[in-house]
């Protein structure tokens, strides 16, 4: 998978239960734009060039999962130019897609959907990194208005085609019942930093990125662990490299002369499949 958060650390793909396996795969494809890679049985895979981003695994019996429980708030779809993400705009205008939000969050600029089964989604793309102001070791972000009408003019001629080439997760937003119990566990168990600290949120991230993983209690506040199996976030990847695969071996007790590849759980019962790369 390509890596253009330039870091030792990258996500990989995510993995949702869902109910309608027809319709939510027909969203990504349709609005979203990710490419079909693949189906065998109730498992459909999605995503952009080589690369899966986005696997739905249906269970019609799943329990509908509540908008109050921990769990996924949102998975973030980088695509690698302005123009692509004017490109998807306009064609996202064209189909008349609920948006759910935008945001300048002067990192990035944001558009947020929920797909059919309520799971969130954000399309954006990343300002240069010079362009980001760090201070004391975090990083400035905001919520600020976004400038759609520019965004639609950066495309030009640039005609959408789906999720091109050379998109990947840029982050996965979570869902917690704590925002200090989440801090601890990822910068602690898998050695993020902390990159920015938001009312009721933490972002954070490797090498300098401004975030790979985000937490927030905006819904969420107090929640318990998981319930599963049930709809939503059925497990997200973490791509390594081969050095930080044994650092996050050790840490979790497990032989780090072991094959790579293992699998943590948050302290919300979330799967986590580290893989090194």
């Amino acid at each position: 998978m390509s890596n253009p958060t330039g870091s030792s650390l990258h996500m990989g793909r995510v993995a949702l239960t869902v109910r309608d396996l027809d319709k939510v795969g027909r969203y990504y494809e349709e609005v979203i734009g990710l490419h079909p890679m693949g189906r065998d049985g109730e498992t459909a895979r999605y995503g952009a060039g080589s690369e899966v981003l986005l696997e739905l695994r249906q269970d019609r019996a799943e329990r509908q999962r509540s908008a109050r429980e921990a769990g996924l708030f949102h998975t973030a779809f980088l695509l690698p130019s302005r123009a692509d993400l004017g490109a998807w705009v306009k064609q996202a205008i064209a189909q008349q897609a609920p948006v759910s939000g935008v945001a300048d969050h002067l990192v990035s600029e944001a558009i947020y959907l929920n797909d059919p089964e309520g799971n969130g989604i954000e399309i954006y793309i990343d300002r240069p990194r010079d362009q980001w102001s760090w201070k004391d070791g975090l990083v400035e972000m905001s919520s600020d208005p976004l400038d759609i009408e520019g965004i639609v003019k950066s495309a030009g001629s640039v005609k959408w085609q789906g999720v091109p080439e050379g998109s990947v997760v840029g982050h996965v937003h979570l869902q917690v019942g704590s925002v200090a119990e989440a801090q601890k566990f990822y910068t602690g168990d898998l050695g993020l930093d902390v990159t920015c600290h938001y009312p009721g949120a933490v972002f954070m991230a490797a090498d300098g990125y401004h975030h790979h993983i985000a937490a927030n209690v905006w819904n969420s506040r107090n929640a318990g662990p998981r319930d599963m199996p049930s709809t939503g976030l059925s497990d997200m990847e973490i791509r390594v490299d081969a050095a930080r695969a044994v650092e996050l071996r050790r840490a979790a007790g497990l032989n780090a002369e072991s094959p790579l590849g293992f699998e943590l759980r948050d302290p919300w019962n979330t799967p986590i499949t580290i893989r090194a790369v």
